[in-house]
């Protein structure tokens, strides 16, 4: 499954670009092929800039800066654990799933 992800990826990661923008990347790739794939991104990812737009909470985890939109805005931003303790918002979004 996700044949088209893994393409469209492989197809970015080639051309080496300095910044990196990754939309939902993994949404229709089952657990282990999505573990493979982000592995093989996050070395791909050291040393650029890269927006990784997502609702899958492991690649969220893993995020220098996270930010928190509801109804178009930017409500708060911060790591993960920042953003655990301040904003409301992101621990019922996290608490739904966990």
């Amino acid at each position: 499954g996700g044949q088209r992800q893994r393409l469209a990826i492989a197809r970015a990661l080639l051309t080496d670009p300095r910044i990196l923008i990754i939309d939902d990347s993994t949404s229709a790739i089952d657990s282990a092929t999505e573990d493979r794939i982000q592995r093989a991104i996050n070395k791909v990812m050291e040393g650029r800039t890269t927006l990784l737009i997502t609702h899958r909470l492991s690649q969220i985890r893993r995020a220098d800066k996270i930010l928190v939109l509801h109804q178009g805005e930017i409500i708060d931003q911060g790591s993960h654990e920042a953003l655990m303790v301040r904003c409301g918002l992101y621990q019922r979004i996290f608490a739904r799933y966990v």
